[in-house]
């Protein structure tokens, strides 16, 4: 009898079904992993509401190829893996084999392109071949492309990055979320005597404190951040950010826009936040955002990966505050390492394990990602 593998696919907007697929045969410079924990991403909930618009103005605009396994956000264990493939995958030059606990970027790029050989620490690709759990359908090739399955396939230019033993799977199932954080890397760039940029005991106000936003108040208060402030619509997510280093919480619903931003001025000495970092996925918070920040501060724009449409901004007040837009779509796949050492040094400091909310088996992959749209989750997993 064939062996088979289950997968949760998502068929169409609001639509998903367990499914079961043929175990995948070994290619030349592949592997085929077992998984063991993947993430429900941001991304993965538009997908599934069907904001499907990815990329949206650039040459790797797509929309959403449905059917597809969803889960970008892996945790596996090598199962097969080639004489090529062990020497090539593992992106910091390690010899992988099975038995190897691995995670991975889900973008798989040219390494040709201008883009490519100008920016290679970043996933700006004028090709891109492909993204794990969002750019290529479940009725193509091996099928296994995405986390949300007992097995995926790993095809050759695939970054691999080996697990530091001492990092539990619900920790490195977040390193992908953690280098989402680069934002505030490249903030730190433009670090000067002017005060640009993002400087030691700045404040920050984070819109937003979801898995990307909890990302960044944890990457914020390392990095030297004085004061951190959050808004979210949530007392779960304000609450467990304040666990994490935020110092003040204020709810959207519970407040004015004209009271949030008052409050934040009162905070900073009147003259508003130095950076600011959009993590709602919701382009109806920039205003708000923007008016919160002093003079010559810096806006981070995290959230909106997904075309989720335009809201009208006066560009004066941009022009007039000298104010510093740094949009940042993807991450830093350089990464991987130094932020899973990170979060080993760190597993004393920070209450980790509270991180990731709820796990699911694959067979409830659906409540999964509803689960995941609920105002009392943060991280929401698929465990196998």
């Amino acid at each position: 009898m064939e062996r088979t593998v289950k997968a949760a696919v998502l068929e169409e907007p609001g639509k998903m079904n367990i499914r079961e697929f043929p175990y995948p045969k070994l290619g030349k410079g592949a592997a085929i992993g077992r998984m063991v924990m993947a993430g429900i991403c941001g991304t993965d909930k538009h997908s599934y509401k069907g904001e499907s618009v990815q990329y949206k103005g650039t040459k790797n605009e797509i929309d959403i190829p449905y059917p597809i396994i969803q889960g970008h956000e892996n945790v596996f264990v090598i199962e097969e893996i080639d004489e090529l493939g062990s020497r090539t995958l593992d992106f910091d030059g390690n010899i992988l084999k099975p038995g190897d606990r691995v995670t991975m970027c889900p973008d798989v790029v040219c390494g040709t392109c201008w883009y490519c050989k100008n920016f290679p620490t970043y996933p700006w690709c004028e090709h891109m071949l492909f993204s794990y759990g969002n750019m290529r359908s479940c009725n193509y090739g091996q099928h296994l492309y995405g986390g949300c399955s007992e097995y995926i396939y790993i095809e050759p230019g695939t970054r691999l990055y080996k697990v530091p033993d001492g990092l539990p799977d619900n920790m490195a199932v977040l390193s992908e979320v953690m280098c989402v954080t680069s934002a505030l890397d490249k903030a730190k760039e433009f670090n000067s005597f002017s005060l640009e940029g993002f400087n030691y005991n700045d404040t920050v106000v984070i819109q937003g404190v979801g898995p990307i936003g909890l990302a960044h108040v944890i990457k914020a208060r390392m990095m030297g951040a004085g004061k951190i402030i959050v808004t979210d619509i949530s007392d779960y997510k304000l609450n467990l950010a304040k666990e994490f280093g935020a110092d003040i919480g204020l709810n959207v619903e519970q407040t004015t826009e004209e009271e949030r931003v008052d409050i934040v001025m009162q905070e900073t000495h009147g003259r508003g936040a130095d950076i600011g970092v959009e993590c709602v996925g919701n382009p109806y918070v920039v205003n708000e955002g923007l008016r919160m920040l002093r003079k010559a501060a810096m806006y981070l724009e995290v959230g909106n990966f997904v075309d989720c449409g335009s809201v009208p901004v006066n560009i004066h007040e941009i022009c007039s505050k000298n104010l510093r837009i740094v949009g940042m779509c993807n991450h830093n796949h350089v990464a991987y390492k130094a932020h899973m050492e990170m979060m080993e040094r760190t597993m004393e400091l920070f209450p980790w394990a509270r991180f990731v909310s709820h796990q699911f088996p694959v067979e409830k992959a659906e409540e999964a990602v509803l689960t995941s749209m609920s105002k009392d989750s943060m991280k929401v997993v698929i465990r196998f």
